[in-house]
């Protein structure tokens, strides 16, 4: 078998045997392989066609497959994931980093694109992946990651050492955090957001590997993340400083009037790249 004949092999097995896998995204996902394994892009697996394909590499293909047809997300078997063209390691201690998240890293960056040595922290860090994605977009901001889970900060720190930030990585609870007074110039979260009526729309592989601590909220209480978060941040925000969170479309009104209720003005959302509100942002009053 040659390595072009493994491609379309690898393609057609996902297509058929894995669970909502289509032809575009099963490219995607032989690709992935490939570059895992092999350290080859797509223009590399065509240079390399016609080669005959190695017994070890075979066996290497087969596992992946095998694992990713039984239900488990391809990123936490390669564990790799790929978020504002850097490779993050990932693990199941912490979620797979969206393409709809790079949308709101954009936006922090574009934005504050002239200003120096900002003060940024992340709530809710995780993989590190926006921690990360601004330490390097921002001109020499201080970043602080922050999580509860010491697992999911292993993962960051171990992210921050191969693509080479300095990130200042926090244990700690939201939910029990003192903020330093008008210290900070942005905070960014990603915070759980999805209730739980949702998950009967949700992928199976989603449901059964990712953390669902890092997915889920109580129906009763969806925004209990942002209320909270928006109350340390109105403190800890410096006079001009900017809230950034990504968010659910279904509360995205109710969010809004509940971060002008907390005192934050200029309260905008935006749409992600599927057209969905998908983004807030505020600002703490000058005075």
């Amino acid at each position: 078998m040659t390595i072009g004949q493994l491609n379309t092999l690898i393609q057609r097995r996902l297509q058929q045997e894995a669970k909502d896998v289509d032809a575009g995204e099963a490219r995607a996902m032989a690709w992935l392989i490939f570059d895992n394994i092999k350290g080859w892009r797509g223009v590399d697996i065509v240079m390399h066609s016609q080669d005959e394909v190695s017994e070890l590499l075979m066996q290497k293909v087969d596992s992946i497959i095998g694992r990713v047809i039984k239900g488990e997300p391809l990123q936490y078997v390669l564990s790799e994931a790929h978020f504002m063209g850097m490779g993050f390691k990932v693990t199941p201690d912490v979620l797979i980093p969206r393409p709809e998240t790079e949308g709101l890293v954009d936006a922090i960056v574009d934005e504050n694109k002239d200003a120096k040595d900002l003060s940024v922290m992340d709530i809710g860090t995780g993989s590190g992946c926006i921690a990360i994605a601004l330490a390097r977009g921002l001109v020499f901001p201080q970043v602080q990651g922050v999580d509860i889970s010491q697992k999911a900060l292993a993962v960051a720190r171990e992210n921050g050492r191969k693509l080479k930030v300095s990130v200042d990585w926090v244990n700690a609870d939201i939910f029990k955090m003192v903020p330093d007074e008008e210290s900070l110039d942005i905070i960014v979260s990603n915070p759980p957001y999805i209730a739980e009526h949702e998950k009967a729309d949700m992928e199976e592989r989603v449901l059964d590997y990712e953390p669902s601590t890092a997915l889920f909220v109580p129906d009763n209480d969806p925004l209990k993340f942002y209320k909270t978060i928006g109350r340390y941040a109105i403190e800890a925000l410096k006079p001009g400083g900017r809230l950034y969170f990504e968010i659910n479309p279904l509360y995205a009104e109710e969010l809004e009037n509940e971060m002008k209720s907390i005192g934050f003005i200029h309260v905008q959302t935006w749409k992600d790249y599927c057209g969905r509100t998908r983004y807030l942002k505020a600002q703490k009053p000058q005075s």
